[in-house]
């Protein structure tokens, strides 16, 4: 059958058709995305814009333009923190689905966390023992873990690169102080995480998705995109470190020049480089590895988990 996943972020609206059945490894067939910046459309109210409603209406249109086009079989449409978070998100959400007939179901963080553990289960396989999962996004970081495909342990944290670049970053490039006093932020706003996962075994694996990580691997010297998803990446403690060093002095514009880091999501990667730091020293991983799969696919497979097998 094929499939079509709608994904509302913080960042972008990005439409993924997949053919696939029961047991088999989906196969991307279309991609398509919109970069909106939702949460930057965010109100002093903490409402969601007219201008950002009008061109989330826009890019939701366009999508199930091209799900049609494409003879998608069923279209499965979400939206995550900056939708979650927005104070007026149900009405924009009814309004979104009189206007497109898209009716977005929104993630709460944990789901979100779950499904990209899944995800990362699957594509590593039993053989990687017990996984720890990071995923930083726009608005939050997600944290699981677990021996099986369900963690024993599924977390939301308000650490998104895009949340923390816009409410506590100022400059371009920020002062030492701020990215001090963000440092200090981040490391507080990890404890509960860590003690949620005190009583759980240490992961055998750490795993990480998400644009952010796969930027930091590639700054670090992992393979290009163009190698493929199969080829493995990395991202050590030591190499974010000097990652971190470098781009703390450079201007969203010079990093935008970066291979592997796009213009769009330039501005906030400091940030996420930030958290990823703090995640790793928090959890005490030297080592993570980049997972190709993520939320998308892992909505993707839990929708063929659920088919009758007939």
């Amino acid at each position: 059958m094929r499939l079509g996943v709608l994904d509302v972020g913080s960042n972008t609206v990005h439409l993924l058709v997949v053919d696939a059945h029961r047991g088999a490894r989906p196969t991307p067939a279309y991609s398509e995305k919109s970069v909106l910046r939702l949460a930057e459309h965010i109100d002093d109210d903490g409402g969601l814009s007219a201008a950002g409603e009008a061109a989330l209406t826009e890019a939701l249109t366009s999508a199930v333009k091209a799900s049609a086009r494409l003879h998608c079989d069923d279209l499965m449409a979400f939206a995550t923190s900056a939708v979650r978070d927005a104070r007026n998100g149900e009405k924009v959400l009814a309004r979104a689905l009189r206007a497109t007939g898209v009716d977005l179901k929104v993630l709460d963080g944990p789901t979100e966390a779950r499904l990209t553990f899944l995800a990362a289960r699957r594509w590593f396989g039993w053989s990687a023992g017990r996984l720890l999962s990071l995923d930083i996004g726009g608005g939050s970081l997600e944290v699981a873990t677990g021996i099986d495909e369900e963690p024993d342990a599924a977390l939301s944290l308000p650490l998104g690169a895009g949340r923390l670049t816009r409410e506590r970053l100022r400059g371009d490039p920020p002062s030492k102080a701020q990215v001090a006093a963000l440092r200090a932020y981040v490391d507080e706003e990890l404890k509960p995480a860590l003690k949620a996962l005190a009583e759980i075994e240490p992961a055998d694996r750490v795993v990480a998705s998400s644009k952010a990580f796969r930027s930091l691997a590639r700054l670090s010297g992992a393979a290009p995109s163009v190698d493929g998803p199969y080829a493995p990446r990395s991202l050590t403690a030591v190499g974010l470190r000097q990652v971190v060093a470098f781009i703390s002095r450079m201007s969203s514009a010079d990093l935008a020049e970066l291979d592997g880091v796009s213009a769009a999501r330039a501005h906030q990667l400091l940030a996420g480089a930030v958290v990823a730091e703090a995640a790793m020293n928090a959890f005490k991983a030297d080592r993570l590895d980049i997972c190709p799969w993520a939320l998308r696919e892992g909505v993707i497979l839990r929708r063929l988990d659920w088919l009758d097998g007939s």
